[in-house]
C-alpha cells in the first residue's frame, strides 16, 4: 500500500509512503526523531543479520524470482500511474512469501528493492518516505520472518499442505500486516497529533484489501515452495487485480479533491443531483449548506499558503468528522465548502450548521509559536422552502451566506421565505 496523502491516511501494508501528511518535517521534531530512529534500526538489523546469515543460491534464486515478480508488477501498472492520496497495491503478495520462505535477513532486503523502482519507475517523490517505508516494511517483514523460522523449523514445510505450517505462515502474514500499520500510524500520529487513532488505523474497506493481500501472501508462498516455476502461473492474476484496484483508486482519485480529500465539484453535484432526485421522488426533505472560511485570504498573506492549505485540511476533517456517513460534503472551490444533509428539516440543519460553526472556530492550527484559528459563514437552504433544485438552492443558500458575511461573519444564516401573495378580492361582485 502507498500512502501519499492527508486525508485520512489508513496506511497499513506495502508501499507506504506517508507524503503529504508531513507537509512541514522540519516544523514535527518528534517525528523526524521517530523517522530516524526506525531506519537506524532498519540498517542495525540489515547489517547485523547480512554478517550472521550463510547465503544459499536457492534462497537468492528465489529472492531474485519474487523481485522479479515483483518488479513485473510495477512495470505492469507503470502506465496507470499511482494516485494521490492513499492508495493500495498488492506488492506484499511477493515480499511476504520473502519473510516466510527465506532467512529473515531477505525481509529487509526485499522493501528496498521494490520502493528504489516505485521511485524511479512511476513517480519520485521525496526519499525520505520511501527510505521510511523501506524500513517500517522491512523491520515488520523481519519480525515475522523470525517468528515463523521459530515456529517452523523447515520453512519449505509449506510446500507438503500440513496444515499447522500453513496456520503459522497466517499468524505471520497477520503479525506484518498488524507491525506495519502500528509503525505507519505512530508516524501519522506523531506528524498530527490531534488527528483521532481511528483515522489513522484501519477501516472496514481498509481491512478487507488486507485480508485480500494476506491469502495472496501465504497463496503464493506455498505455490513457490511447491516449485519456483509456479510463480508463472500466480503472476498473471496478482498483476490483473493490482491494475483493477489502482485502476479503481484512479477512478476515485477523479472525484476527490487532492488538498481536502473531499468530493471535488463536480462529483459533489453529481451526487448531489442523485440525492435531490431521491428526495423529490420520496417526498423526504433535504438542506443544503454553503460554508465559507472567514478573512481566509488574511491567513495566506499573514502566514503563507502552506498554512493556508493545512487550514483547509483541518476545516475539512472536521466538516467530515461531524457529519453523517450520508451526508455529501465537497469543496467547492477556494475556502468555500458544500454540505448536503438529506432527510434534514430546518432545524435540524440549523442545529448542524451551528456544530459546525463551534467546531470550527475551538479549531487551532499550530505555526511556529502561536496557534492560528478561523471561523466560518454558513447559509442554509431547504428543498420545496427555498428550491426544487440543485441551482436553487445554491442560489438561496448563497443568499444567506452572502447576508451573514453583511451581519459580521461567523454565524448561519437562512434566507427569508416570502410569503405567498394574497388573492385580489373581486369587487364587482354582487
Amino acid at each position: 500500500m502507498v500512502v501519499t496523502s492527508h486525508a485520512s491516511i489508513k496506511s497499513h501494508d506495502g508501499v507506504s509512503t506517508l507524503a503529504d501528511r508531513w507537509p512541514l518535517l522540519g516544523q514535527r521534531r518528534p517525528l523526524v526523531v521517530y523517522l530516524c530512529a526506525i531506519v537506524a534500526l532498519d540498517l542495525a538489523a540489515i547489517v547485523l543479520l547480512s554478517s550472521s546469515t550463510a547465503f544459499q543460491w536457492r534462497d537468492i534464486f528465489t529472492f531474485i524470482a519474487l523481485m522479479g515478480c515483483g518488479a513485473v508488477c510495477i512495470e505492469a501498472s507503470r502506465r496507470l500511474g499511482m494516485p494521490a492520496g492513499v492508495s493500495r497495491d498488492l506488492l506484499s503478495a511477493w515480499w511476504l512469501p520473502v519473510a516466510l520462505l527465506l532467512p529473515p535477513v531477505y525481509a529487509l532486503f526485499a522493501p528496498i528493492v521494490l520502493q528504489i523502482l516505485l521511485q524511479l519507475r512511476v513517480r519520485a517523490t521525496v526519499v525520505y518516505r520511501r527510505v521510511f517505508s523501506s524500513a517500517a516494511i522491512g523491520l515488520a517483514g523481519c519480525t515475522a520472518s523470525f517468528v515463523f523460522h521459530h515456529l517452523v523449523d523447515d520453512p519449505w514445510a509449506l510446500s507438503r499442505g500440513s496444515a499447522l505450517p500453513i496456520l503459522y505462515a497466517v499468524a505471520a502474514a497477520v503479525l506484518f500486516s498488524l507491525l506495519n500499520i502500528a509503525l505507519i500510524a505512530i508516524a501519522a500520529h506523531t506528524a498530527d497529533p490531534e488527528s483521532p487513532w481511528k483515522e489513522v488505523l484501519w477501516d472496514r474497506e481498509s481491512m478487507r484489501l488486507d485480508i485480500v493481500e494476506l491469502c495472496l501472501g501465504v497463496t503464493v508462498s506455498i505455490s513457490c515452495g511447491v516449485n519456483l516455476g509456479l510463480l508463472l502461473l500466480a503472476l498473471p492474476p496478482v498483476v490483473l487485480l493490482q491494475r483493477s484496484l489502482l485502476h479503481a483508486q484512479l477512478q476515485a482519485a477523479a472525484r476527490t479533491d487532492a488538498k481536502t480529500g473531499l468530493l471535488n465539484a463536480a462529483a459533489w453535484q453529481r451526487e448531489a443531483d442523485t440525492e435531490i432526485v431521491r428526495a423529490r421522488r420520496t417526498g423526504d426533505t433535504l438542506a443544503l449548506l454553503i460554508v465559507d472560511i472567514d478573512h481566509f485570504k488574511r491567513v495566506n498573506d499573514a502566514h503563507g499558503h502552506l498554512v493556508g492549505d493545512q487550514v483547509l485540511v483541518g476545516v475539512a476533517a472536521t466538516l467530515r468528522g461531524q457529519l453523517r456517513e450520508y451526508d455529501v460534503v465537497g469543496r467547492f472551490g477556494g475556502e468555500e465548502f458544500v454540505v448536503l444533509l438529506p432527510g434534514a428539516d430546518i432545524d435540524e440543519a440549523r442545529r448542524v450548521a451551528e456544530r459546525l460553526r463551534v467546531r470550527v472556530g475551538h479549531m487551532t492550527i499550530p505555526v511556529d509559536e502561536t496557534l492560528v484559528r478561523v471561523t466560518i459563514s454558513v447559509g442554509v437552504a431547504l428543498m420545496s422552502v427555498h428550491g426544487d433544485d440543485l441551482i436553487d438552492l445554491l442560489a438561496a443558500a448563497d443568499l444567506a451566506l452572502y447576508r451573514a458575511k453583511e451581519l459580521g461573519r461567523d454565524r448561519v444564516c437562512i434566507p427569508v421565505v416570502q410569503p405567498p401573495p394574497r388573492p385580489i378580492a373581486d369587487d364587482t361582485s354582487p
